[in-house]
């Protein structure tokens, strides 16, 4: 159930699913989900579901975190990419395939501690993790080409939507009663939305918890 033939079939799924950005479904197939979880749900890694991972906290079903970063990636080269939410550091991993530099924070110490090894032993050298949150501080990654948010907002995050270079994208669970995927498009002073598939992620939360 771990092996490259059962990561190939997920990738075969995703594309199935509509998936058809091929740097997209190469990141996918590369990167080893079941080893982002715990041994015990490793028979479970390459199906398309969410997975519990501590904390009350989630990793994101396969076809969620390849839908996000095609349209993160829209297709062109990514520089710097920022993602907020690094949980057990598997969608931080599919980016390093597909982006130069990769900044991916989380605010839960012990999933950030875990999601930190996880990334060295793979050797994802162009990805950098901290313990913050995304409220504040992060000027200084200005110009982003993409930034995706791993959990639900009530409301855009227009203090991101500023970190954005000019046609930069930001990807967000956004919604209250239900979530969809949402697109935002950086243009000059304002943003074009696009919204898209429903989907199910935590809250989007400030503050830093140390363990």
């Amino acid at each position: 159930m771990t092996s490259e033939r059962t990561r190939r079939r997920m990738v075969d799924r995703l594309r199935e699913n509509g998936i058809s950005d091929e740097v997209i479904l190469q990141a996918m197939n590369t990167i080893p989900r079941h080893l982002f979880i715990e041994e015990a749900l490793a028979s479970r890694a390459y199906d398309d579901v969410s997975l519990p991972i501590g904390s009350g906290q989630t990793i994101s079903r396969p076809l969620t975190v390849a839908r996000s970063c095609e349209l993160a990636r829209n297709r062109t080269s990514l520089t710097r990419v920022l993602e907020i939410g690094t949980g057990c550091g598997y969608q931080a991993a599919v980016l390093s395939q597909i982006a130069n530099e990769v900044y991916s924070i989380e605010r839960i110490g012990s999933l950030l501690g875990s999601a930190r090894v996880r990334l060295r032993n793979l050797k994802c050298h162009n990805v950098r993790v901290k313990h913050a949150d995304g409220s504040s501080g992060l000027e200084s990654l200005f110009p982003l080409d993409a930034i995706i948010i791993a959990a639900g907002a009530v409301d855009l995050p227009e203090h991101l939507i500023e970190l954005l270079a000019e046609n930069g994208r930001l990807i967000v669970p956004l919604g209250k009663d239900k979530q969809f995927l949402t697109e935002v498009i950086k243009l000059g002073s304002g943003q074009e939305l696009i919204t898209h598939e429903e989907v199910s992620f935590v809250p989007f939360l400030s503050g830093v918890v140390v363990k």
